[in-house]
């Protein structure tokens, strides 16, 4: 169960029970309805008049970062994660976004110090691990993406994408188990469209 003071920081700046000209669930539920159609500007826009009142929102800042990264406006998805992680620094999921940013931009330096950071915090953590390895292999430290990949698959054996990322990893290093890696996805995702196209 959350505690009353951890719903407090998620909704910093946001007195979600005091009576309030604005509407703020139903604002929300305009927002994820244009995020469905795709229409993520107008997602976006439906949330300023909330975003005027209450800047210093935690959730409100994280969305608004999460619809501009499906707009693939990079630098204002940036710009509102940022504040969403200066809203409560204890937080890792901006610090998640920011990275998955950096890593679509190619930042990789940034994307290392990001998650090596998220996992000092949180060893094990999925998408930290995800990123890192994805960044690492990208500039070819493959040695060291292994590492992340064995102690990941370490605890989740069957996880599918990690078992991707094991594949990409013994094609590169001409890992004579890559066939193994291959069977053992096809028979955990029979559809799988990695293995269905790849060249082996």
């Amino acid at each position: 169960m959350i505690k009353k003071s951890l719903l407090v920081l998620i909704f910093i700046g946001m007195n979600l029970y005091a009576e309030d000209k604005l509407d703020i669930k139903k604002i929300y539920l305009n927002s994820y309805n244009y995020e469905k159609m795709g229409l993520y500007d107008e997602a976006i826009k439906v949330l300023a008049p909330l975003y005027k009142k209450y800047p210093k929102g935690y959730t409100l800042n994280l969305r608004t970062g999460y619809l501009f990264l499906l707009s693939k406006h990079y630098s204002s998805a940036l710009e509102y994660y940022k504040k969403a992680s200066m809203i409560v620094p204890s937080s890792i999921e901006p610090r998640l976004a920011i990275a998955n940013i950096n890593l679509i931009l190619h930042n990789h330096d940034k994307v290392e110090q990001i998650t090596y950071n998220i996992l000092k915090i949180d060893y094990y953590n999925y998408y930290g691990s995800l990123y890192l390895v994805e960044t690492l292999t990208l500039q070819k430290k493959y040695d060291i993406a292994l590492a992340v990949v064995d102690r990941m698959l370490y605890l989740y054996p069957t996880d599918v994408i990690f078992l991707e990322k094991l594949a990409i990893l013994y094609k590169k290093m001409n890992n004579k188990n890559l066939d193994e890696v291959y069977k053992s996805i096809e028979i955990l995702d029979p559809n799988n469209i990695f293995v269905n196209t790849v060249n082996r």
